[in-house]
């Protein structure tokens, strides 16, 4: 590869997709310092690649929107080849992604092997089921790594306005050395610990002296308004703050608890110890949280857990005894070990 090459990576997945990208471009950009590299990402998760140090630009795909269609797409993919890219690496794996690489006639294209239409591919790389995501993602770009330097904590740039914006929330609210932060939302419910765990869980840490914020998007408003209701003593700023600058707000706090969500791999961007608690899904799926200090918690003698890699509206089985059967007692205990570590 020359120093001048244009490189595009399409990554539309989830936030947490995005922000475990964030390694490789940062490797990519390491091994060709001179090379120019584009990102197409989802109108979300424009924001983390923008905050990319290693990004030159990102190239927004709507595929709910104005992208939604396949003549939309046929027309997006014609764009991309007007920008005479000579590679592409693709972490996303969806049929759309597959029709954008074979319409932008890129010369070299790499993908896995679990893509959708994999064949259209130059090079198909393996896909190490039993990796974290971290490291199949370098393994799409030939980065080779030991037990250790695949853990590579993602970067981003955080502008002024951000820094003043959280800066002053701390401050209007008293937060101190002794704030813990608790993300108790999530896209699908069979991948949310119990309120009623996560009420007695903050009435222990109350009792020890710690503050507690909770956290999220603007979907995750009820779920955070509903435990904040309970709790005269914590606050919710769900809502309040966009990805970066949830990020920013997380690198004050002492330690983040969350579900088998995208919080979890934004306290890792803010290299804060987190503590992850797996219901139906699995941390060996890939998606842990691998920085210092940080941990997580399943309960998995279960016959049907894990039930799917994402998650349901509701337990297939009508017990959800992945989330209940991990007691608060076991959560709290962990929480004091970390926080005494």
């Amino acid at each position: 590869m020359t120093n001048s090459e244009k490189i595009l990576i399409i990554q539309t997945a989830f936030i947490g997709d995005a922000i475990l990208t964030l390694p490789l471009l940062q490797k990519l950009k390491e091994l060709n310092p001179e090379s120019v590299i584009d990102v197409v990402s989802n109108p979300l998760t424009s924001e983390i690649f923008s905050a990319s140090p290693y990004v030159n630009e990102v190239i927004v795909l709507d595929k709910r929107n104005e992208h939604r269609t396949m003549f939309s797409t046929y027309k997006f993919s014609k764009k991309i080849k007007e920008r005479n890219y000579v590679k592409l690496f693709s972490p996303h794996r969806s049929f759309r992604t597959s029709l954008i690489v074979l319409l932008s006639d890129i010369l070299e294209t790499y993908g896995f092997d679990n893509s959708s239409f994999m064949h259209i591919y130059k090079y198909i790389i393996p896909y190490n089921y039993k990796a974290h995501e971290v490291q199949r993602n370098l393994d799409l770009i030939g980065f080779h790594y030991d037990d250790q330097s695949w853990k590579i904590i993602p970067e981003i740039k955080i502008n002024l306005l951000v820094k003043e914006k959280v800066s002053k929330f701390i401050l209007e609210n008293n937060f101190d050395k002794n704030t813990l932060a608790i993300a108790p939302g999530s896209i699908w419910n069979t991948k949310q610990y119990p309120l009623e765990y996560y009420e007695r869980i903050i009435s222990e840490l109350n009792k020890k002296g710690y503050k507690v914020v909770l956290i999220g998007g603007e979907k995750d408003k009820v779920v955070c308004n509903e435990l904040a209701l309970k709790k005269k003593d914590i606050i919710s700023c769900a809502g309040n703050f966009s990805i970066i600058e949830s990020i920013e707000f997380l690198k004050n706090v002492k330690l983040l608890i969350s579900n088998d969500s995208a919080p979890t791999h934004m306290g890792m961007c803010a290299d804060i110890p987190v503590l992850t608690l797996y219901c139906s899904t699995s941390y060996e799926f890939g998606f842990y949280p691998y920085n210092e200090k940080s941990s997580y918690l399943s309960y998995d003698d279960l016959f049907c857990k894990p039930c799917g890699i994402h998650g349901y509206d509701k337990c297939p089985i009508s017990t959800f005894d992945c989330g209940y059967l991990l007691k608060p007692e076991v959560v709290i205990s962990k929480i004091e070990n970390m926080l005494n570590d």
